[in-house]
């Protein structure tokens, strides 16, 4: 059926909406509106203008091929398909921006860096990395972003919404790539892998730390003593030294500790917690340095036996540690003999 059988031509003054609070107010008059479309056909008023009316919903129009891209809403023609996959689209314009995809065409460069995009809004995106402009500003504490995607992941730092959940442990997230990264302690999936040594990691991030034990890189330098580092963290750790700030504080007795490691280990005087067990005899212990001095005396037993062959010069050395006195081979560990936890 044409288009001119379902359209009546309005007059301005036969042109309302719904006056309603919205974010598109009319410079004109002040009327505000809640899509930008009823702003548009509103503005006509006052411009004197013609419009093409929807029968279908009464939304009103400047132009009939306007009119006839909004029809294939409510009829759900789609008569523009592409001949690569056979996707369908209510207007050409959109057939062709979709396209292009197929095409690999980037039309838009960046005038920058000449980089090239297959869509217009995509350079706009990418042009804020060089300008530094961050539009989208958090109302809660003034952060800043390129994207308004990631204003809205941002602000459920401050709301707690975590949409995101997992299926194996119910755990919550508020980002996605956060729960995928996660999902991989549950399959063991190790998908990044080091060309050097072959080791594998579950997030590309650990596989970049990983891959400066191969290059010697430390890109993070103390500013007090000029030492250098290759994490972040280890520069943190090592810059609370100068500081001496002890930010890990235990919640049954005060102590305070540099490292969150530091007070982990503590707290299982605590806790009673005795993860280290001695394979030979079944002994517990609070800590591995104290299971590797037990292993140290159970070995200076054994060796008090007569030694079926000649080790080489790498066993004799060892030997000759262990075979010490107990006091000098707990002191060897860094710890004496009476600090033992059995």
């Amino acid at each position: 059926m044409p288009p001119e059988e379902h359209v009546r031509l309005l007059k301005p003054e036969e042109i309302k909406h719904e006056i309603v609070e919205g974010p598109y107010c009319c410079s004109e008059c002040g009327k505000s509106f809640r899509q930008e479309g009823h702003l548009k056909s509103h503005q006509s008023t006052h411009t004197g203008g013609r419009l093409y009316q929807c029968s279908e919903c009464e939304q009103s129009f400047t132009g009939i091929n306007a009119l006839t891209k909004h029809r294939r809403t409510h009829t759900g023609d789609t008569a523009y398909l592409c001949s690569e996959c056979g996707k369908s689209f209510s207007d050409n314009g959109a057939l062709k921006k979709h396209q292009i995809i197929h095409t690999g065409e980037k039309p838009y460069c960046c005038s920058d860096c000449g980089r090239g995009f297959t869509r217009y809004s995509t350079l706009q995106l990418h042009q804020r990395t060089h300008t530094g402009e961050k539009p989208y500003q958090c109302s809660e504490c003034d952060k800043s972003f390129r994207q308004q995607s990631n204003l809205i992941v941002h602000q459920r730092v401050h709301t707690g919404e975590k949409p995101y959940h997992c299926l194996e442990c119910g755990k919550r997230f508020y980002r996605l790539d956060v729960l995928q990264q996660h999902q991989r302690i549950h399959s063991g999936e190790k998908p990044f892998q080091c060309s050097e040594c072959g080791k594998s990691f579950c997030q590309q991030n650990y596989l970049q730390v990983h891959q400066r034990t191969h290059t010697g890189e430390k890109l993070y330098q103390c500013s007090h003593c000029k030492k250098s580092f290759t994490r972040y963290r280890n520069l943190q750790e090592h810059q609370r030294t100068h500081t001496g700030e002890r930010p890990y504080f235990c919640s049954e007795c005060g102590k305070s500790f540099a490292r969150r490691t530091t007070l982990q280990v503590h707290q299982r005087i605590h806790t009673g917690a005795k993860p280290y067990p001695c394979s030979e005899c079944g002994k517990i212990f609070r800590y591995s340095k104290n299971l590797k001095v037990h292993k140290c005396i159970k070995q200076e037993d054994a060796c008090s036996g007569t030694m079926v062959s000649e080790p080489d010069d790498s066993e004799v050395e060892e030997h000759a540690v262990v075979s010490r006195p107990h006091h000098l081979a707990t002191e060897k560990l860094g710890l004496q003999k009476q600090e033992l936890d059995y």
